[in-house]
């Protein structure tokens, strides 16, 4: 099983975050005529938010290279022994695989609305249909359950470490995207919030 996740984890990122976020940025912004990614760069509370955000991705993903390249490393990172076996594994690839297409299924519903950070400048319409009226935000709780993936797939205090800061990071941003859609959108976002849950 391992032969096959050095090869399956590398690959799996890469294809989640190309199709996922860049592939749809590029197909939004051809549509708008505008970056759809909207994260500040300033040190704000959103700012730093951002920055944790892009810094854990990529750690991920040295962290799969690494798995992939230097096996032996592995065994720095505290495996959770515990975890480790074959069923559990396989559970890790089946959240993998849901996440990919729940992810994908979310970005096609959120239509043009699809973006990295919160847009200031731009009114966007609010979708409720699709995924997102058996969740508020389908697309971050997509993100969570490949966080979950990866630390089953390769149970161990580094992954713990990017599934528990994924996790609150998410929280934070959908507190912050929260408290700006009821600005933008008022009353019928307040409904919406009340007939949909959170995250699912």
């Amino acid at each position: 099983m391992n032969e096959f996740l050095k090869i399956f984890l590398p690959a799996y990122f890469i294809i989640y975050f190309g199709i996922a976020f860049v592939a749809k940025s590029v197909i939004v912004a051809r549509r708008i005529g505008k970056n759809p990614l909207v994260l500040p760069k300033d040190d704000s509370a959103y700012g730093l938010i951002g920055f944790y955000f892009k810094l854990i991705l990529i750690l991920m993903f040295v962290y799969v290279l690494l798995f992939a390249f230097i096996p032996t490393l592995h065994d720095k990172f505290l495996p959770i022994q515990q975890l480790d076996t074959l069923t559990i594994k396989y559970v890790g690839l089946a959240l993998l695989a849901f996440a990919l297409i729940w992810t994908i299924i979310a970005q096609a519903h959120m239509k043009n609305s699809w973006r990295i950070g919160i847009d200031t400048e731009t009114q966007t319409e609010l979708i409720t249909t699709g995924l997102f009226q058996f969740s508020r935000n389908p697309i971050f709780f997509g993100m969570i359950i490949s966080l979950a993936g990866l630390f089953l797939t390769t149970p161990n205090a580094m992954t713990a470490f990017f599934l528990i800061l994924g996790y609150v990071l998410i929280q934070i941003q959908i507190r912050l995207e929260e408290e700006f859609l009821t600005t933008q959108h008022g009353q019928k976002y307040i409904e919406y919030k009340e007939k949909v849950r959170r995250l699912i």
